[in-house]
């Protein structure tokens, strides 16, 4: 009975070991509640360890003694240009007044859309080159002070042209009532009012996969902040016309220009423009998107 007894002590030992190495350890109740559940789904690539969770008690490991600082006096350290004063993504006024004085020496050829993204960065480079500053493409105080040294205070019409692109003639759908025409020959959104133009900026279509639908629509709804639901991307001042086609602000068409497409709605790249049309637009006026 001894011997027996002994067998079936080691047997108990060996299997509660098996069940610790599957992880199939019961809770606290010791109910065993925990014995079937999954392991959460580990978001790391195939192929490489998952990440391990840190805990309310990980430090940040203390500097190195032996740790190599970056020298000062070494040749390929990038000259200091003072803190940046505008940089890419920057989005207000003085990026607006940075674009006007740039259009003023012809480094900027678009209206400004007080949006700071490639095209901007591009233009500043240019300017940086023929002053003899770093080419950083970033606006810091030398930068600043060179442009105000030679350009002059922009006039509310530099700084809010009417459009860049030259508006066409409007199609005769568009000469009653209140309407968004919108032509794709000109790349031009005109809001207009029993045929008189209220105001105009530059927009943006959908590519050949995904074309902006030409027609006669209206207004159906209206969303301030409004961010797609399809392709998880910002729509600032949605206006939807057509099954989800939508005028709206778009930060890549301030960015890039034509470089890009929408995916079928009709890009804004003034947000200061479009703000204050989406205040004047109601559910219901017309949309006319033509050639």
């Amino acid at each position: 009975m001894k011997r027996s007894s002994s067998v079936m002590r080691r047997v108990v030992l060996a299997a509660a070991a098996v069940a610790l190495a599957a992880g199939c350890t019961p809770d606290a109740a010791g109910t065993g509640t925990g014995a079937g559940t999954a392991p959460a789904p580990s978001s790391a690539a195939p192929g490489t360890a998952p990440a391990a969770t840190p805990t309310t008690d990980d430090k940040p490991p203390s500097p190195s003694a032996s740790a190599t600082a970056p020298s000062a006096a070494s040749p390929s350290a990038a000259p200091s240009t003072g803190k940046p004063l505008m940089d890419d993504g920057d989005e207000n006024e003085q990026v607006r007044e940075l674009q006007a004085r740039l259009r003023q020496l012809d480094f900027f050829d678009r209206a400004p859309t007080g949006f700071y993204g490639t095209m901007t960065a591009a233009s500043v480079r240019k300017f940086q080159a023929r002053r003899g500053l770093p080419e950083t493409g970033v606006v810091d105080a030398a930068t600043w002070q060179q442009l105000l040294s030679v350009t002059r205070k922009p006039t509310a019409d530099e700084l809010e042209p009417a459009t860049t692109n030259e508006l066409d003639a409007p199609d005769p759908r568009c000469m009653t009532g209140r309407v968004l025409c919108i032509s794709k020959e000109s790349r031009t959104l005109a809001w207009m009012i029993d045929g008189k133009v209220v105001s105009s900026m530059d927009v943006r279509f959908g590519s050949e996969n995904t074309p902006t639908r030409e027609g006669l629509f209206k207004v159906e709804w209206k969303a301030r902040d409004w961010t797609s639901t399809i392709y998880h991307t910002p729509m600032p001042y949605a206006m939807f016309f057509s099954r989800g086609q939508a005028v709206h602000y778009s930060a890549d068409f301030a960015a890039r220009g034509y470089a890009g497409a929408s995916h079928g709605c009709v890009n804004v790249r003034d947000r200061t423009k479009l703000s204050a049309l989406f205040d004047q637009v109601k559910a219901g006026d017309k949309v006319v998107v033509h050639w």
